[in-house]
């Protein structure tokens, strides 16, 4: 983490001891940028005894929930800094005097100068993993829990995300065949579902919603794990895709039951195992943290191999920054 980083969260640390703590946590944001904030709350639901939930911005300002005020905390983070929606909501919590913590890429941006505490993330091919958005947040996350939840846990945690850069690229040469022939054979599919449970849930739920939807204009739709057994196991078929997010955390039963039927009858189950991923050097209390971040760096490989099949570039959209919405 670079030193300008380390600072800004360490603003935002120490105005939480000062404030005591905090009764309420809510992760507010849009699109890919919400998907990312479910693992904060994800955290904060099994280690802290915080209330915390995730809201997308518009529904945050537009239906506000009542607890929100002088003793809440709202993490909110938005790229480009300029999503107006999510830009509006830490204006509204600021306003209602909730402490409030931005991440942007953009710094001096809308988003920037409404939250009280911003904290930048670097982007970009050559940029270490450490400093990207999902190393920022779960350094913003760990610190913050050593004042919510102080534990030598948070220590380790923070120090094995060091190991982040190292492993990603140990990740990608390790998946990079496998995602060029899943490319080939998918390369026609007109829709993709994802599944996934626990942490792992924003990073599925990010892939149907932001890669598969908005980037290559595939149908698509996140299943949790826990609920496919609730209805959607009904479009299991031998030539429905599916990817499959396998945890190594509590909720891997929930996972396992879904690989354990879907093998009976499709052919086109695409599982990604946690348990596969370089995280032997890795600390175990840290290894939950890190093999979710990996298993969007995994994807990721997958995504763009498919982007390279299709000749659709993640770059290319039909109506998102070409038009009034």
């Amino acid at each position: 983490m670079r030193k300008e980083h380390f600072d800004q969260i360490g603003r935002a640390v120490e105005a939480l001891k000062k404030k005591g703590g905090v009764n309420v946590c809510y992760f507010v944001a849009c699109g890919g940028s919400q998907a990312v904030l479910m693992a904060g709350q994800y955290i904060f639901d099994k280690e802290t005894k915080v209330p915390s939930h995730v809201y997308t911005a518009n529904e945050f300002v537009y239906d506000t929930p009542e607890s929100l005020n002088e003793n809440s905390l709202v993490i909110s983070c938005s790229h480009s800094g300029n999503t107006p929606e999510t830009v509006e909501a830490t204006r509204l919590a600021r306003e209602r005097g909730a402490m409030t913590i931005a991440l942007s890429n953009s710094e001096e941006s809308e988003l920037w100068n409404a939250a009280e505490y911003p904290v930048h993330y670097d982007w970009g091919k050559e940029v270490s993993d450490s400093d990207k958005n999902k190393g920022i947040l779960y350094g913003l996350l760990f610190s913050l829990l050593k004042v919510l939840e102080p534990k030598e846990k948070w220590d380790v945690c923070l120090r094995e995300l060091d190991k982040l850069t190292e492993l990603s690229e140990k990740a990608k040469t390790q998946y990079q065949e496998q995602a060029k022939q899943w490319a080939k054979e998918n390369k026609r599919e007109k829709l993709i579902y994802t599944i996934g449970s626990g942490i792992n849930y924003g990073e599925v739920y990010s892939t149907a919603m932001c890669w598969f939807m908005e980037m290559q204009w595939i149908h698509s739709g996140c299943i949790h794990s826990g609920d496919y057994f609730h209805g959607p196991f009904e479009v299991t078929d031998y030539d429905v895709p599916f990817l499959l997010v396998k945890s190594i955390g509590n909720t891997r039963f929930l996972d396992q039951r879904v690989e354990n039927f879907s093998a009976k009858y499709s052919r086109k189950m695409l599982i990604l195992d946690q348990k596969e991923l370089p995280l032997d050097n890795v600390a175990q209390e840290a290894k939950p943290y890190l093999a979710a971040i990996l298993s969007g760096v995994v994807i990721r490989v997958f995504v763009e191999a498919i982007a390279f099949e299709r000749g659709h570039s993640l770059d290319v959209r039909r109506y998102m920054w070409h038009m009034e919405y």
